[in-house]
């Protein structure tokens, strides 16, 4: 799995899990210090929230934003352009639209206090991404059979044993280790939590990858 990094002499820090996962050893964050962050993030903005026409609830928090977005909080609610075979005809089909994740430059500064602004800005050093979301996982639940224009970061913060990811033909856990892993989202995938607990994790866009 062919990766471009800002720092080239980096590459030999990978180390393949499997044809679809690589794990960047050179990184290492405080999964404490990431967690209580995410407290700190849902006091301030909750995946559940109030507006006036009532109850919002979004699986995701986004970290940065495109300047030209009026509400910073914005990249949280949108999915982006995805590809996926829905039903018996095995046909593909495009879903939602294009979002340019190379405008998601600027950290929201409401976060400036928290860990996050840390993680987000050592990730930054080392790869270029774009939008960097906090994505809650509720229990019993999963994702469409989809593939995305790129590849992604993750950084699991609270995991269990039954969450999953599913490349192709080829399931992973990614443990809550405070390590950078590569899911290669441009093949066709999934991701389960078949757990009793949410799972959470940060996932960045990876920019030409």
């Amino acid at each position: 799995m062919s990766l471009k990094i800002k720092n080239t002499d980096l590459i030999s820090n990978f180390t393949n899990m499997n044809e679809y996962v690589q794990k960047y050893e050179h990184i290492e964050f405080d999964l404490v210090k990431m967690r209580e962050a995410v407290e700190q993030l849902i006091k301030i903005r909750p995946f559940e929230r109030q507006a006036q026409e009532g109850l919002l609830k979004s699986n995701a928090i986004c970290l940065n934003y495109d300047e030209k977005e009026l509400d910073e909080w914005f990249g949280g609610n949108v999915r982006g352009k995805y590809w996926t075979k829905p039903d018996s005809s095995f046909e593909e089909m495009e879903r939602e639209p294009y979002i340019d994740e190379s405008r998601y430059t600027l950290f929201n500064s409401k976060l400036n206090d928290t860990y996050l602004k840390h993680v987000y800005e050592t990730l930054s050093e080392h790869f270029a991404i774009g939008r960097c979301r906090i994505i809650k996982m509720p229990p019993r639940t999963t994702l469409s059979w989809h593939r995305d224009p790129e590849k992604r970061i993750h950084v699991s913060i609270k995991t269990n044993y039954g969450s999953r990811m599913f490349i192709e033909d080829t399931g992973f856990h990614i443990p809550a280790d405070g390590h950078v892993y590569i899911t290669d989202n441009t093949k066709y995938h999934t991701a389960i939590n078949g757990g009793e607990e949410d799972r959470i994790h940060l996932v960045a866009t990876l920019l030409n990858s």
